[in-house]
């Protein structure tokens, strides 16, 4: 069987009227239309409950909609071989609330596991991961485990692993949750860097109303399931 083509060209994100549940027949989400054009920076807003972290589990493959359609870099999740979605996989980075590092290795090995699992050897990747790990206030704690990190440190180990391969797409689960106002700051920074020079495709759920009136991004808002658009953007990028 032919594998799909992967393309930088296609919407990095496509969702066709996507209605998803819990086996139970509960609905999460409802009729979900969205497109997000390859380069384009947007936030994903609404109240606990309203199906942000779930939207963003069909986002990045961890789970396949019910009904409906989602096409990663113009390739169906829904059909997509198990090779595919692991190709697909790879050039997303995700930043998950709960951070999923691993407790037996180091900050700097946890950031590095990307990098390691395609089979890279340390010499190539060793000072970019110094690199983003000093930017992100690390520097001093790179031989740490995670048990002695705090939530913030811990956040910000999340984040250099999700950003260290150059991702196309990158998506964040509430990543300035747990640091301080300026760290917060300082870490959307570093994505937006990421967006304008890379062209990374970044998607990003917070409850920080004011960091994202302040940046003045399109938004998209989840309520009861059903998702609105921000008419501030047209999710275009550039």
């Amino acid at each position: 069987m032919t594998e799909p083509v992967l393309s930088l060209d296609e919407p990095t994100i496509r969702v066709d009227s996507v209605n998803h549940g819990y086996v139970s027949g509960d609905h999460v989400l409802g009729d979900i239309n969205m497109e997000l054009k390859a380069g384009s920076f947007a936030f994903l807003t609404g109240p606990s409950g309203s199906g942000k972290t779930t939207l963003l589990q069909l986002l990045y493959a961890a789970q396949k909609p019910r009904n409906g359609r989602v096409f990663l870099f113009g390739v169906e999740t829904n059909t997509a071989s198990r090779q595919t979605l692991t190709r697909l996989r790879r050039r997303i980075g995700v930043v998950y609330q709960d951070f999923r590092l691993l407790n037996h290795l180091t900050a700097y090995e946890n950031a590095a596991l990307p990098l390691r699992v395609t089979g890279q050897h340390e010499r190539e990747y060793r000072d970019d991961v110094l690199d983003l790990l000093n930017w992100v206030g690390l520097g001093d704690r790179i031989q740490a485990k995670p048990t002695t990190l705090s939530g913030g440190e811990q956040q910000r180990v999340a984040i250099a692993r999700a950003l260290v391969n150059k991702p196309h797409l990158l998506i964040a689960d509430e990543p300035t949750g747990n640091v301080d106002p300026e760290m917060g700051e300082r870490l959307i920074r570093l994505i937006l860097e990421l967006n304008r020079r890379l062209s990374t495709t970044v998607l990003i759920a917070t409850h920080d109303i004011a960091l994202v009136e302040r940046l003045q991004a399109p938004i998209l808002r989840l309520e009861n399931g059903l998702l609105m658009h921000d008419r501030r953007g047209d999710f275009s990028g550039g």
